[in-house]
């Protein structure tokens, strides 16, 4: 009998002992939460894979973070030759393209004003702002599911972060629609929470001047021949006229569609201009396209791809509306 009881009193202990290890929902959000705050700055590298055209597209992502307000997000597509940066200092947000030696220039609060699924402290926000956040633990991971906080594109409602119980680090994203399947993922590798910047780590001009010493010679970047790309899944509007303006140094086409909701896409390549940084100030927010940085104001967003400006205009449609074009315009160059 005592025999029995001793081994019924050491399974309690281990399964006590095994509970006492396990931390509840709101202590991981508390350590979250401490971390953040004690946090001098990281350097993250990540992959994301955009599936919200025909064929996925794959990115690769490079995060700087300073405290508290310091910001660099390089995008790179090394199959399209395609590099962009977000960058936030001092004197405001930028939004680089090296490729055309150009610059968009904003007085925006970005990235605290919306989700943004490769910021780590955004994500842990995300988690602090939801009461109905979902939480599960794994041998080796939390997972939390939440509402994003994406001002203009509801088609992305929620999102599954997961976590390393060890120290935290962000493992992936998946940015889910209202079907829950996954438009955008990403995911981390190399994470570095106590990095340490250069004094012009985000200066804009040394930035740019780096980026485009290490980009490949782009082939045809100076062409002014491109292929004219169409919105896909375009629901009560069609393509009214096509119409192609001279212009210096370059090729400009402009597409008008009506129905239901009127709207204009024009689509611009010029030579690329080496001499000066061209820089314009917009007075707007900078917009997240998955593929692309854009500028986006009252009725408008504009941005670049592979070489090719873009502006999408319309008195008749939403910043929602207007995003979910200009995401579909990175489909196939056909009609």
């Amino acid at each position: 009998m005592k025999k029995v009881f001793a081994i019924f009193a050491g399974i309690l202990l281990i399964l006590a002992l095994s509970a006492c290890g396990k931390k509840s929902q709101d202590e991981v959000v508390s350590d979250l939460n401490e971390k953040v705050d004690e946090m001098k700055g990281y350097k993250v590298n990540a992959v994301m894979t955009l599936k919200m055209g025909t064929d996925p597209q794959v990115y690769d992502v490079e995060i700087w973070h300073k405290n508290p307000d310091f910001y660099k997000v390089n995008l790179k597509n090394s199959e399209k030759e395609q590099s962009q940066m977000i960058l936030r200092n001092d004197d405001g947000v930028y939004v680089l393209t090296p490729a055309l030696n150009k610059s968009f220039k904003f007085q925006s609060e970005w990235p605290e004003n919306s989700s943004q699924a490769y910021l780590y402290e955004s994500l842990v926000k995300d988690i602090m702002d939801d009461a109905t956040a979902g939480f599960k633990e794994t041998d080796k991971h939390y997972v939390f599911t939440t509402k994003t906080r994406y001002q203009n594109n509801k088609m992305l409602p929620y999102q599954e972060i997961t976590l390393t119980k060890r120290d935290l680090k962000p493992v992936s994203v998946k940015v889910m629609d209202p079907d829950q399947n996954a438009l955008v993922t990403v995911k981390f590798s190399k994470v570095n929470f106590n990095a340490a910047f250069d004094k012009d780590a985000f200066d804009m001009k040394k930035n740019m001047a780096r980026a485009k010493m290490e980009m490949p010679a782009m082939a045809g970047m100076k062409d002014d021949n491109f292929s004219v790309r169409y919105p896909e899944g375009i629901e009560g509007a069609t393509l009214a006229e096509e119409k192609e303006i001279a212009i210096e140094n370059g090729r400009r086409v402009v597409l008008t569609y009506q129905g239901e909701r009127n709207f204009t896409l024009v689509q611009e390549k010029r030579e690329v201009r080496e001499t000066t940084v061209l820089s314009d100030l917009v007075n707007g927010e900078p917009v997240d396209l998955g593929f692309t940085f854009g500028a986006m104001t009252a009725n408008t967003i504009r941005w670049t791809y592979e070489g090719v400006d873009y502006t999408l205009a319309s008195q008749d449609l939403t910043e929602e509306e207007l995003v979910t074009i200009a995401r579909s315009v990175n489909g196939t160059a056909v009609k």
